[in-house]
């Protein structure tokens, strides 16, 4: 991201960001809000597009390449939709159907990545299980506890994370 900021109705709601993230790197920013934070989240994996400055997920611009961007990213919101799903099973499916991977491929990852994420509550593990089935480069989480970080960045691999925060001390477990 370069100087990416998102203004809505004339009012900004996220001022310019700029970040870069290599292979393997983690970086945890604060934010001043939870709305502000929502949407760095969204515009650093492509989901929203900025206002103004630049975001490339690898080499490809999310407006104009944003298949590519969602095989390459994904954001785990503060708030999942894993919820809604009546099994871990259920939401795997879902989540394969979206990004075009087998059935039974995204099982397996799923439940690996569940048993890297031992003794987590089902409301964090399963979200973070549904977005590591596609293998991202780059994993976007929106203000993740910090009481579960280790198992987070552990389960994550060697892709890149960055979360975004509200205080500065749940920032430093993910950083």
């Amino acid at each position: 991201m370069r100087d990416a900021a998102f203004v809505r109705g004339g009012e900004t709601l996220v001022a310019p960001i700029s970040l870069e993230l290599l292979d393997g790197e983690r970086l945890a920013r604060t934010f001043s809000t939870a709305r502000e934070a929502e949407i760095a989240a969204l515009m650093a994996c492509g989901v929203v597009r900025a206002s103004s400055g630049t975001v490339f997920i690898g080499e490809f611009d999310p407006r104009i390449q944003p298949t590519q961007c969602k095989q390459l990213a994904t954001c785990v919101p503060h708030e999942a939709v894993a919820s809604e799903f009546a099994t871990l099973d259920e939401y795997v499916e879902y989540r394969a159907a979206l990004w075009g991977i087998p059935r039974a491929v995204a099982l397996e990852r799923a439940h690996a990545a569940l048993e890297r994420l031992d003794g987590l509550h089902e409301a964090f593990s399963y979200p973070l299980a549904g977005a590591l089935i596609g293998r991202p480069k780059l994993l976007v989480l929106d203000r993740p506890q910090a009481a579960y970080a280790r198992a987070i960045l552990s389960a994550a691999g060697a892709c890149a994370v960055f979360s975004t925060h509200l205080v500065a001390r749940e920032a430093r477990a993910f950083a």
